[in-house]
């Protein structure tokens, strides 16, 4: 199997990490590819007509996005009912973190994309100034709310540990780590973690 995208991508870091915790980091790969706001991958395109990374890619050469899929798919090639459990209520509060994480990675990736991709003169301060909000109160409820589903190795706390990750990686002035000693805690622990290793940032 093949993930097509650029490790940097919290969602594509997600999904290869991923992989290594369900047991699969021998069956998957990445194919480096990049995309950039303005453009069209053509190679992506032929995957997918979102055109966004990640993509997984079958051993049987079927598509399958976008990363909240892929995880599922591999947790399940895997046969691995613990890393989106069964049962309903911890299913959805996996379900939910995974995508508060990837509300927060998204407003992150936006960030970036609005700091060094725009054009100059084409800046929307005030989204920006939104997108920062958002990162902010969405890493405040991961604070103190989610300790019960962090302190598992499950799709939500990945996505957790790939998003500040990335944050770490792209917006260190943001300091999220400040008054957030459980998150803090998170972090420093699941990095350690030999999934979190493999596929380091820089």
């Amino acid at each position: 199997m093949k993930i097509h995208g650029d490790v940097i991508s919290p969602f594509v870091r997600m999904c290869l990490v991923t992989a290594h915790e369900v047991g699969l980091k021998d069956r998957v790969q990445l194919a480096a590819a990049a995309v950039k706001p303005g453009e069209v991958n053509a190679e992506l395109a032929k995957l997918s007509p979102i055109g966004k990374i990640p993509v997984l890619e079958t051993d049987h050469h079927h598509p399958i996005y976008d990363s909240r899929v892929i995880m599922e798919y591999l947790a399940h090639v895997a046969g691995n009912r613990a890393y989106i459990p069964d049962d309903g209520v911890k299913r959805f509060r996996v379900l939910t973190l995974l995508a508060l994480a990837q509300g927060i990675a998204e407003a992150g990736v936006g960030l970036r994309y609005e700091q060094a991709q725009r054009p100059e003169g084409a800046q929307w301060p005030a989204y920006a100034d939104r997108l920062r909000a958002r990162i902010a109160a969405g890493l405040d409820d991961m604070e103190n709310q989610w300790h019960d589903v962090l302190h598992g190795v499950n799709a939500g706390s990945v996505a957790a540990a790939c998003t500040l990750g990335y944050l770490d990686f792209r917006h260190q002035v943001l300091s999220w780590r400040t008054g957030r000693p459980k998150l803090k805690a998170f972090a420093d622990n699941f990095n350690a973690r030999d999934s979190m290793k493999a596929w380091p940032l820089a």
